[in-house]
């Protein structure tokens, strides 16, 4: 370690991590390109999109967005990155029902919450997540001012050891094709190719060709 470096420290997240994990969300969704899911499915400016990714944070419906379900590490104090882990199966019925509950609270007209769907649906012939058997781990990013100094490769350390308590045996992590530095940090932690789906509509509206889908054992 480089001389006055502080070592990180990874802990669960808490509910005042909730605008760091609102932004965490935003980025990893958008990898290298200007707009992620949220972006395109909202349609909205970034403080409206982090006031409601903050919101969905802490919702009472648990979903791959809670602060719960995030592991942070941090740096000199405070949050530099941060991850998801949690059981494949049911992630899209939680994640469903926590954006009806935050778009309920916040009076989206019907008309509106139909066309957030309508835009939403973009990614759906190209999302790849593997099977309900699957510990699955999404959603990571680090501050800019904090990469490369191995905060992700300990956050898995740690997501993978979560899975192996909870006694999945195969960790699966989806990223955006393209996303070389994604696809460096999961093959460094152990991670080996296991499919991919492209699709033009996505890429014509996203900016990547679709996702890929990256597994290892936890042993």
């Amino acid at each position: 370690m480089a001389a006055g470096r502080s070592q990180p420290a990874i802990r669960p997240a808490r509910t005042a991590d909730a605008s760091f994990i609102a932004r965490n969300i935003l980025a990893s969704q958008r990898g290298p390109l200007p707009r992620g899911w949220f972006d395109i499915a909202l349609g909205w400016g970034e403080p409206q999109c982090l006031a409601f990714v903050e919101r969905i944070a802490v919702a009472q419906q648990q979903s791959w967005w809670h602060v719960a379900r995030f592991l942070v590490a941090e740096l000199d104090g405070g949050p530099a990155a941060a991850l998801c882990a949690l059981p494949a199966a049911g992630t899209g019925a939680a994640a469903r029902a926590a954006f009806a509950e935050i778009a309920g609270q916040t009076a989206i007209d019907p008309r509106e919450l139909s066309a957030i769907f309508r835009r939403s649906a973009y990614a759906r012939d190209c999302w790849i997540q593997g099977g309900d058997d699957d510990w699955l781990i999404e959603h990571v990013a680090t501050l800019p001012a904090h990469r490369g100094r191995g905060l992700v490769q300990g956050l898995i350390e740690h997501a993978l050891a979560a899975g192996k308590a909870a006694g999945f045996k195969r960790a699966s992590i989806s990223f955006l094709i393209g996303n070389e530095a994604a696809e460096r940090c999961y093959a460094k932690a152990g991670f080996a190719f296991a499919e991919e789906k492209r699709d033009p509509a996505f890429e014509a509206l996203a900016g990547s060709s679709g996702f890929r889908r990256f597994v290892r054992a936890i042993p």
